[in-house]
């Protein structure tokens, strides 16, 4: 009995095990990837890195463009800045030394003021110009005003003199050393004159007829940009009066300047661009852009427009001397001054 009681518990054990486990089903094993699948995975990986660097390099290329665009507008205004600050230090520059030659010369004018109040009208005494000044112990260059004088007709006149060069006497009658001044004016102004007698100017046609009814010697200085000099002097200068349209008479040539090309405007008359005065069929005075004694139509063009640095290669109006560097070259200084011939310093 016992036994058949102990056989039933262990069926019953047996049959709820059998049924309270769930069951266990034979699971696949997993799949494992070919090489192909592989390499695939891993270019995927390479193209997605390329992608970002090339992001990363437009993104910088992008940033150093508008860097550099920024630094060139900025060199470029820097350049402007450089260029507008050398103008207005050449203005200073002129203005200072025309304050410094007015300083130094203005004791001397004062005691030339002086001096003119107790000249007697005669020849000998009259003050006619820098050589009169000069023989009257008045050795220093600069501005002057000589009185007007009644003996001789003449009025008023401010003049600059040199009073060193070659002996000293000599009246100034034009001057181009700046490119303040321009000398493209009409025949009006060439005959009263215009300009700073401190800086670049003629002194008038009317004034230069009558420092040259003497006996006259005109001497032609001149410099290049390299700093170069040359000198040109012609005897028994004369300018004829209006009435002869201020012709141009000269002398024998002499100086250091390689041609003689003030010559090729012997005996010929002025031109400015509202009178055509030259022997072409060109209007000179308007294709140089001065007044001029023009005659078919330049080798000598002092009263052109003045080229900083000589550079004019496109047209032929500049300040030249064509036996000195050519027609294409503006020269940086010209003087020409007068003083008459029988001048002893």
């Amino acid at each position: 009995m016992l036994k058949q009681s102990l056989a039933a518990v262990t069926w019953l054990c047996v049959f709820t095990v059998a049924f309270v486990s769930p069951p266990v089903w034979p699971q696949k094993p997993p799949k494992r990837k070919t090489p192909g699948q592989l390499k695939v995975a891993a270019c995927c990986e390479e193209v997605k890195e390329l992608k970002a660097q090339i992001a990363n390099l437009s993104g910088l290329l992008g940033e150093l463009s508008q860097k550099q665009e920024r630094d060139w507008v900025s060199v470029v205004m820097q350049v402007m800045e450089l260029e507008s600050g050398s103008k207005r230090l050449e203005g200073r520059l002129t203005e200072a030394e025309g304050k410094f030659s007015e300083m130094t010369n203005q004791m001397d004018i004062m005691q030339l003021q002086a001096a003119a109040q107790t000249v007697t009208q005669t020849s000998a005494d009259a003050i006619y110009d820098c050589s009169s000044l000069h023989q009257k112990n008045y050795h220093i260059s600069g501005a002057y005003k000589l009185p007007p004088d009644d003996f001789l007709g003449s009025p008023e006149l401010e003049v600059f003199c040199d009073m060193e060069t070659s002996g000293g006497g000599w009246t100034i009658i034009q001057r181009r050393r700046s490119g303040l001044v321009s000398f493209f004016q009409d025949w009006k102004q060439y005959k009263l004159g215009f300009g700073s007698i401190r800086g670049d100017f003629w002194l008038g046609n009317e004034h230069i007829h009558r420092l040259s009814q003497r006996p006259t010697r005109l001497r032609v200085e001149m410099e290049d940009w390299e700093g170069n000099t040359r000198y040109a002097e012609y005897s028994h200068f004369v300018l004829g009066d209006e009435l002869n349209s201020y012709r141009l008479f000269l002398g024998n040539f002499s100086g250091n300047v390689e041609n003689s090309a003030l010559s090729y405007h012997n005996n010929t008359v002025f031109s400015t661009k509202d009178k055509d005065n030259d022997n072409c069929l060109d209007h000179c005075a308007q294709l140089r852009k001065g007044g001029y004694w023009y005659n078919c139509c330049t080798d000598s063009n002092l009263n052109g427009v003045y080229y900083r640095l000589g550079e004019h290669n496109k047209h032929l109006d500049g300040i030249s001397w064509y036996g000195w560097h050519g027609a294409n070259y503006s020269l940086k200084r010209v003087e020409m001054k007068i003083r008459p011939e029988d001048y002893k310093p």
